[in-house]
């Protein structure tokens, strides 16, 4: 390109042959159109590559969620992000994709984070007594950090009422298999205590009761 502009520079100069160098500056125009539209996908990459670097929205080892796949930032190159997926799968992302559409950094200022624990119980439940429950299994493990450990109840429908147990964990990985123990032994200790298991209630009147044994 830069040759065919100069030899067009050169040629206009010349009254005979100016119009052969305008001919070239116009087909360096066309081309130098032809060229911009083929490469824009990688001038793209390459304009978000600068722009990620600057502002660092993602980082080699970054947890992500992209497209609901959940990994870790295994490489940043100049025309694309390469993700470990969790079953150790790996997915190519554009580097536009992160400029362009918004996703998950569950570490972008630290990793550590907080995870959440839903269970179902009977108004009868004693909620103390599972918030104890839920302090002595925290304590026995070494996937706790030692930051966070509550429980509370956040809903209450006709039938059951939700308790949440919130933990905290030093990263992703470990905040999942925190959220797993925690759930199984909450479950235990409520399948130990029937009484608290969510159930339907229905109440007959004396009528309706003898009524039914007739006709049986």
């Amino acid at each position: 390109m830069v040759g065919l502009i100069a030899l067009a520079a050169a040629l206009m100069s010349f009254p005979s042959v100016r119009q052969l160098g305008v001919s070239l500056f116009a087909s360096a125009g066309v081309a130098g159109i032809v060229l911009g539209i083929a490469a824009r996908p990688t001038l793209g990459n390459m304009i978000a590559g600068m722009q990620i670097a600057m502002s660092q929205p993602i980082r080699i080892d970054d947890v992500v969620v992209v497209e609901n796949e959940f990994g870790r930032v295994e490489e940043i190159t100049m025309t694309h992000v390469t993700l470990k997926l969790w079953d150790e799968r790996r997915m190519i992302v554009p580097l536009t994709w992160f400029i362009e559409n918004p996703f998950t950094n569950w570490t972008r200022t630290g990793a550590s984070i907080l995870a959440t624990v839903y269970l179902y119980a009977d108004y009868r439940v004693d909620v103390d007594a599972v918030r104890a429950e839920l302090s002595r299994i925290v304590a026995a493990t070494d996937l706790w950090d030692r930051r966070v450990a509550a429980l509370q109840v956040t809903d209450a429908t006709e039938r059951s009422v939700q308790l949440r147990a919130l933990v905290s964990a030093s990263n992703s990985g470990i905040a999942w298999d925190l959220r797993c123990l925690v759930r199984e032994q909450l479950i235990g200790f409520l399948r130990r205590h029937a009484e608290t298991l969510p159930r339907i209630r229905a109440e007959l009147e004396d009528g309706a009761a003898d009524r039914s044994a007739r006709s049986l």
